[in-house]
Order: C-alpha cells, then structure tokens, then sequence
C-alpha cells in the first residue's frame, strides 16, 4: 500500500475524530483503522492479511460497542423477517434462526426443500449435484452477520441468484468483486427451459461467496 493512501487514510480517520470524538473512544478508532485498512488489504489482493486485519478490528469493535453489535444483529434479523416472506411464494418453506449454521451439503445426498436460514455466523458447503429436489421451484435463502459460502451448480438446473456482500468477496466464474459493496444478480442461460429450478438469495454483512459452475 503506497505512502499517500496512508496519509489520506490517517487524514479521514483524523477528521472523524475531530468531528465525532465524544462518542469515538480510543479503542473505537483504532479498530475503524484496522477494518479500513483490511478493507483495502482485500481489494488489492491481500486477502490473508486483509482478513486478518478485518478480524482484529471487528473483535476490538465487539469489546467496545457490544450494544451496537445487538443492535445490528436485531436489525438484521428484521430485515430478514421481512424479505424471507417476500422471497416465498407459498408458506410449504422451512424457516431457521441459529447463532451459529454450519451446513455441508456436499458429502451425501440431501434433499433439497425451500428454506430461509439467518445466522450470526454461517459457513456453508452445498453441492445441487447430490441434492434431491422436492419441488420444481426450490427457493434457498441465507442471511446473516458474517458468512462463508461455497456452491458447485451443475448445468442441468435452471439458477438465478442475488447476493450481496457488504465487506468480502463474491467469485462467479471468471468474475471476483472484493472489497466493499459487492453485488451480484444471475440468471443461467437454460433458466426458463430447465425442469427443476433454484433461486438462491445470500445477504451478508461480512463473508465470502464463491460459485462454481460444472
């Protein structure tokens, strides 16, 4: 990272300081430089140190403004609320609320049925080639704090999927975004002629998404 974004890094970080400084602890600012800065680690490639930057500031965070993070997390679970009920169109769908998820999805069959899962930390491993659909329009939506996530698509089902990420990265195909606000829409080209068809809808805060097509 060049001397001048650091000058201009300590320069925004510096102004926040000045402006909001009887609500911004010491502690508070440093962990908003180390998030910052693992945010730009991320988006020039340095993912390890990026992260790990990331992580640290988010822990310093928690420490210091746990009311905030509740907050956060009960305004996460309400938008949640409302968008599962938008996202289904019949009420035959499961719904889950865990702190922790943890799905692996991609060492047996599974059967596959509409779901709407939200998690404070969710890392999940699904294979649609082992999975066994119920229905022909299978609805899986994952929404949450901080995630990880893998999928394996083969071409004989019909896909559209909407995610986004607020800070991470989200991989299709050739395409990575990293960084901040990363946002995909896709629809697979066999969409419309295809017999069993998938809508995936993944929201994060923080996490990592990568796709892959077989």
């Amino acid at each position: 990272m060049g001397r001048s974004r650091w000058i201009s890094i300590g320069l925004i970080i510096l102004g926040f300081a000045m402006l909001f400084g009887q609500w911004l602890g010491f502690f508070t600012i440093v962990a908003l430089l180390l998030v910052f800065a693992g945010v730009l680690q991320i988006r020039d490639g340095q993912t390890k140190k990026g992260y790990m930057l990331l992580g640290v500031g988010t822990v310093l965070l928690l420490l210091d403004h746990l009311m905030l993070i509740i907050g956060i997390g009960l305004i996460s679970l309400g938008i949640f609320y409302g968008k599962s009920k938008r996202a289904h169109t019949t009420t035959a769908y499961v719904q889950k609320q865990n702190f922790m998820s943890n799905l692996e999805w991609n060492r047996a069959p599974w059967v596959m049925r509409s779901l709407s899962s939200w998690h404070v930390l969710g890392d999940s491993d699904i294979d649609l080639s082992l999975a066994l659909p119920e229905e022909r329009h299978t609805v899986l939506m994952f929404h949450g704090l901080l995630g990880d996530m893998d999928l394996m698509i083969p071409d004989y089902y019909g896909v559209e999927i909407e995610a986004s990420i607020l800070f991470g990265s989200i991989h299709l195909g050739d395409r990575k975004d990293t960084g901040l606000l990363n946002r995909v829409r896709y629809t697979s080209p066999n969409y419309e002629t295809s017999e069993y068809k998938v809508k995936f809808i993944v929201s994060y805060i923080g996490g990592d998404l990568n796709i892959k097509m077989t």
